[in-house]
């Protein structure tokens, strides 16, 4: 189902509210909204709410509708942080942005990029998806960082989180780049890593911003 950017951000409004905050209902009136509000009737046609008294209140198919999109805001604010390194109130406003990008199975690639996070960079809860459930089943780790593979361990890169423009390219020079084979040789006393047919030597701190894939 593809909702309207603004029938989402009612959704989500909806969820802290009902769900994390305990309320029975939403008073739209806190977005400033009405009830004849387009992004409401868009809600209402959908069946996904209902309103009574001026409130809006989730049906079943709502509430699930609502957790999905919850779920799909806060892994991106994950991504914009965590990844991106874009923090404060611009991260807020490009995970806003992004979110409505995230359709059905992009959102499951992205859950499983960040290793199934359980909780937003605020600390707020992730409700979990079918992937978390089967990952953890498995035993499968998602993506982590360099330092906690053992030596001995490959696995495929999946992204470098640094802001410092000077680390990535060094990284980048050394061949540390999305989708490429990284072998981890030894761990101590510094980290040396092979790419390719060549072995590089890099501290823990650098290491720790190396994020891969392992592989069976």
């Amino acid at each position: 189902m593809k909702l309207s950017e603004r029938a989402e951000e009612i959704l989500e409004a909806m969820w802290v509210s009902v769900e994390e905050e305990g309320g029975a209902f939403y008073d739209p009136e806190k977005m400033k909204i009405t009830i004849d509000d387009p992004a409401c009737r868009e809600l209402t046609s959908h069946a996904l709410v209902e309103i009574r008294q001026g409130m809006l209140y989730f049906r079943p198919e709502g509430r699930e509708e609502g957790r999905k999109t919850i779920r799909r805001h806060r892994l991106a604010e994950r991504l914009m942080m965590d990844v991106f390194n874009i923090k404060g109130e611009e991260g807020d406003s490009k995970a806003c942005e992004f979110e409505h990008l995230l359709n059905e199975g992009v959102d499951v690639k992205l859950c499983t990029m960040l290793n199934h996070p359980e909780t937003c960079p605020h600390g707020k809860p992730i409700p979990p998806g079918e992937c978390c459930s089967a990952a953890r089943h498995a035993g499968d780790r998602g993506v982590v960082a360099l330092t906690e593979c053992a030596s001995g361990q490959e696995g495929e890169i999946a992204y470098i989180q640094t802001g410092d423009s000077t680390k990535m390219q060094k990284l980048m020079a050394m061949g540390v780049l999305p989708g490429n084979r990284i072998k981890l040789v030894q761990s101590f006393p510094s980290y040396i890593f092979r790419v390719g047919f060549s072995e590089f030597a890099i501290d823990g701190a650098l290491a720790r911003e190396i994020f891969v894939r392992p592989l069976p």
